[in-house]
């Protein structure tokens, strides 16, 4: 692969020959790179590279600010928000030994939902590694299992070469998260810049090779127009494939051409616009009870950058039973029949693949009549909407979320954290466009969202960015309310209130005979509205009073500045639909407000399934 000069037909690097310490040529290659904005909290071992980043941003009018948060744990969060916001590479900055070791889940988390970071680690001097040195600690062996690339630099001479290969191994093929341990005295040496090359990674190269080369057929796309033209209830899977794989164009080109309906997964919201009459919403554990249906009565199955996990697919051998055909596209071949076996299969780029496919069906004048089908979904999702109490006297969550996204329209950036909040933001909003929906998917992880939403801010700066959270997983990071105010960025914090851990409390409601261990919180005396308010918050609410959700609701977004609003909501609102782990869509549980095709009993999980 060449280097971005050559690519840019721009010559040798003006800066080519110079000298330069190892933390300026590091900053510089981030430079070159594009980079913009980098998330990091300091220490003793990055302390050269902070140095850098501040004499850089003297000399070139702050165009890489670095943004300070309440612990590296935030930082990595923010680079990651940073990432599903743009389709940019995100940058974090943190010290050796706690900062980190700190950074670990939000290194694995970008690992597990394909997010591309380049962490950025200090590391003791490269005489003291392995002494048990103070602020030590193994990155490598700790890293590696949890990033796509680990770096140990300790031939200086091979810095820039390894930040520019960084930044290729985190945004090619499956993104993900690449991690760069740098001695303190790497960043110190001094010696000659020479503004291009990479480290020679052939296997790496030839596999990403491999895949851009990788084109469909003829032969396979008259595979996959002939079983489609047999089906008379196709339908597309999309996962979070089609967004990272920049897809979503052609998928949606490819969707509105011959008008096949389309469920998704958590990470491929966004994909299709969800006001299309063709979108089905989301499937799965907690998806819109009509696209599982849909799923249930499909003949064909299209899976596009999607991968059959257990939130899906919890009984493979029931999932899409009724599917004559099943085709996967993907980028990463283990995906490939992994879970569930397939009829037709292609590992490539996901646009290309997907145009190709397009332009062959249009060549072939392929038609086929769906209108039947279409009927049928539409009858799915009227009978089988998302419904709740609305004659309830206490706030349902479901309605705030309504009322915001009204106001919104589908056109804000949403990120989460995790629980019942994230699965009521994924069923009640609308998302006209992909990258506006950020969660953490496949890690789960509680305190993801504020700082997400941060870096998503930066990347985003003209966009509405709301943080839907929970008492508990704010709880996780709320340090980060402060990064928020510090930064003046306008993002609304909306926290829905159930004074507990309300989706353990509803598994422990359904499968644990109501014994609510560890996860009731009803006691705990945390303000958080004064918490916000100490934090610079000059919008800081508490809503408690059904009427008053629509005058506060637009209060709080149409605010000029970071607003904060506290929701206490009714502490017995579950999440429904609810498919139990293992158990196949006709096991759905639609709770009290939603029609079932048939009357369940809920059945605990098997003693070896899943949460």
């Amino acid at each position: 692969m060449k280097d971005r000069y050559d690519m840019l037909n721009q010559g040798a690097h003006p800066l080519a020959g110079a000298t330069m310490t190892g933390a300026d040529m590091l900053v510089q290659v981030l430079a070159d790179e594009g980079v913009d904005t980098v998330f990091g909290y300091s220490g003793g071992a990055i302390l050269p590279i902070y140095d850098a980043v501040f004499r850089y941003n003297q000399e070139h009018a702050a165009a890489m600010p670095l943004i300070v948060p309440a612990n590296e744990q935030g930082a990595g969060f923010m680079a990651a928000g940073f990432a599903r916001a743009s389709g940019r590479v995100g940058v974090a900055l943190v010290t050796s030994g706690p900062g980190a070791t700190n950074m670990v889940t939000p290194v694995r988390d970008s690992m597990a939902d394909s997010v591309p970071i380049v962490v950025i680690c200090g590391q003791v001097p490269t005489t003291a590694i392995g002494t048990d040195a103070f602020q030590e600690a193994p990155v490598p062996s700790i890293m590696g299992a949890v990033a796509k690339h680990v770096f140990l630099i300790t031939d200086p001479t091979k810095l820039e070469a390894t930040v520019r290969t960084a930044f290729e191994i985190a945004r090619t093929g499956r993104p993900g998260p690449v991690v760069l341990d740098v001695p303190k005295d790497v960043q110190n040496w001094k010696g000659v810049f020479h503004g291009s090359g990479r480290l020679p990674i052939p296997g790496y190269r030839q596999r990403m090779n491999r895949l851009e080369a990788s084109k469909l057929p003829e032969a396979a796309c008259a595979d996959f127009f002939t079983a489609l033209g047999a089906a008379s209830r196709p339908l597309i899977y999309a996962g979070g494939g089609v967004v990272n794989g920049s897809a979503s164009h052609a998928m949606r080109e490819f969707v509105k051409e011959f008008q096949i309906p389309v469920v998704t997964t958590l990470m491929g919201i966004g994909t299709i616009d969800t006001k299309n009459a063709l979108s089905m919403r989301m499937l799965g554990m907690h998806g819109q009870a009509f696209a599982n249906y849909a799923v249930d009565d499909c003949d064909f199955l299209a899976a596009f950058g999607a991968r059959f996990d257990d939130r899906v697919a919890g009984n493979p051998g029931k999932f899409a039973a009724k599917a004559r055909f099943l085709a996967h596209l993907d980028i990463d071949a283990s995906e490939i029949n992994k879970v569930k076996r397939v009829d037709w299969s292609h590992v490539g780029l996901m646009s290309d693949a997907l145009q190709t496919l397009l332009d062959y069906g249009r060549r072939m004048g392929f038609k086929r009549d769906l209108s039947a089908w279409h009927r049928h979904c539409d009858e799915l999702r009227t009978t089988y909407a998302m419904n709740y109490d609305r004659n309830s006297e206490t706030i349902q969550p479901y309605y705030v979320l309504e009322e915001i996204n009204r106001l919104t329209q589908g056109e804000a950036i949403i990120a989460t954290g995790v629980g019942q909040h994230q699965m009521w933001a994924a069923q009640y909003f609308d998302f006209r466009s992909p990258r506006l929906w950020l969660t953490s998917g496949s890690m789960g992880t509680m305190g993801f969202g504020l700082p997400a939403a941060i870096g998503a801010q930066f990347a985003q700066r003209n966009r509405l960015v709301i943080d839907v959270d929970g008492d508990g997983s704010i709880r996780m990071n709320i340090g980060e309310l402060e990064t928020a105010t510090t930064y003046d960025l306008p993002i609304k914090v909306l926290l829905l209130n159930n004074c507990g851990d309300g989706m353990v409390k509803q598994w422990q409601k359904l499968f644990h005979k109501g014994r609510l261990s560890g996860s009731d919180k009803s006691l705990h005396t945390k303000d958080f509205v004064k918490a916000a308010q100490a934090d610079g918050f000059k919008y800081a609410v508490r809503l408690d009073k059904k009427a008053d959700v629509t005058r506060v609701v637009e209060e709080f977004i149409r605010f000029q500045g970071p607003a904060f609003l506290e929701v206490m909501i009714d502490q017995d609102a579950g999440v429904y639909p609810m498919v139990g782990p293992g158990q196949a869509y006709e096991d759905m549980i639609t709770g009290d407000h939603i029609p079932s095709r048939s009357k369940v009993q809920v059945k605990p999980p098997g003693a070896s399934e899943m949460f």
